[in-house]
């Protein structure tokens, strides 16, 4: 397994039982709390235990610091390169729990106070209730970096109004809170400064009844109106270029409105369109446009074989070069292989979405509520190799 950095301070997920409440903290704060294999196998672990448990009624989770999560530690997978599947196991334990998130049986509520990117933000969307401040910043970058849009996102982006999600996914795009809230990724808009008093007041009540909780929440809450400037201002256009079939239909769309009076938004987004991972986005536009015919299950077994091709090399080393240029070597100078869209063809990219040649290598997430709790990487056939 790839090293990966663990929080000094103490535990990297605090796990508090206060009344019917229970309530999770991811606490790597220097590192923005990124995912690790420890920190998946903790919320796991906790988040199992507390749907069985009779008297826990109410999740809370939010991470310490100034960020909730910025994703997946990308460290820890580009010190992985080199042996294979070293990170097999985190990848599998975090598909296998998004899953478990979208479809938790207690009431969550998830407290959003800062940085919530790529992964960390799969553990944002999907709660019952999601409750963003001014400080909050979501986006999911991934392909730009030569990787894909994952943790549940194929399913959540490509449901989003029109085709905002490719547009999310493509460009990495960046949402503030109130953006989120109107765009339907939370459900709550709260200023920061109140969030402390809004969590003891969750306490304080000891619920997780369902209209008690959000009443609560929306007590503390805000109306929100968006800017006139807001990406969500410009659905039209969006829909319009990104509905086209291929990257390289949706790049000459979106250059040809970006010659519009009034559309200068657009060309730094085209200019970081343009220096992505071409690979990168062949893939996430393809996982996203099947996202929208896939059950959440078939998405995550999606993703999961997308990423750990993508992760073994099978059609480009994008991701490594991606994770080195911006965050190892920091010179933002990726060279990308293949170099262009037009390099890579389509039955390439078919490479990394083919399910896997023994079906016990799949992801094991099931849709029947009697096997809920089965399929843990523990009783995979990755375990026991």
């Amino acid at each position: 397994m790839a090293q990966e950095i663990v929080n000094p301070d103490g535990e990297v997920v605090l796990a508090e039982e206060l009344g019917n409440a229970r309530v999770v903290t991811l606490n790597r704060p220097k590192q923005l709390n990124v995912i690790s294999s420890k920190v998946v196998k903790l919320l796991a672990a906790n988040l199992e235990k507390w749907e069985k448990d009779e008297n826990a009624k109410l999740v809370i989770i939010k991470g310490a610091g100034r960020a909730f999560s910025a994703g997946g530690d990308l460290k820890m997978f580009y010190d992985g390169r080199n042996s294979k599947d070293s990170c097999l196991e985190v990848v599998y334990r975090m598909y296998w729990l998004c899953n478990h998130i979208h479809t938790y049986k207690k009431t969550t509520v998830a407290l959003v106070q800062g940085i919530s990117m790529g992964g960390g933000a799969s553990l944002m969307a999907p709660m019952k209730f999601s409750v963003v401040t001014e400080k909050t910043v979501f986006a999911t970058p991934e392909a730009s970096i030569g990787y894909h849009t994952d943790c549940g996102f194929s399913y959540i982006l490509s449901r989003l109004p029109g085709r905002l999600g490719e547009y999310l996914a493509l460009t990495g795009a960046r949402l503030n809170g109130k953006e989120l809230v109107a765009a339907g990724l939370a459900t709550h808009f709260v200023p920061l400064e109140k969030l402390p008093e809004l969590e003891k007041h969750l306490l304080r009540l000891n619920t997780g009844d369902e209209a008690a909780v959000g009443s609560a929440i929306k007590e503390f809450s805000t109306d929100v109106q968006i800017d006139e400037e807001s990406i969500l201002k410009k659905q039209s256009i969006i829909d319009e270029c990104f509905s086209k079939d291929s990257v390289a239909e949706i790049i000459s769309s979106f250059e040809a409105e970006a010659g519009k009076e009034g559309n200068s938004w657009i060309m730094p987004v085209l200019k970081g369109l343009k220096r992505s991972s071409p690979t990168g986005l062949k893939i996430t536009l393809r996982s996203i446009r099947e996202g929208r015919k896939q059950t959440l299950s078939e998405c995550l077994k999606k993703e999961f074989r997308i990423t750990i091709n993508t992760l073994r090399t099978r059609i480009s080393g994008d991701v490594y070069e991606g994770i080195r240029a911006l965050t190892i070597d920091k010179d933002n100078s990726p060279k990308w292989d293949p170099p262009t869209l037009e390099k890579l063809e389509d039955e390439r990219v078919n490479l990394v979405f083919e399910p896997f040649e023994e079906e016990d290598l799949e992801l094991k997430v099931s849709e029947n509520e009697q096997y809920r709790w089965t399929g843990k990487y523990e009783d995979s056939a990755y375990c026991h190799q």
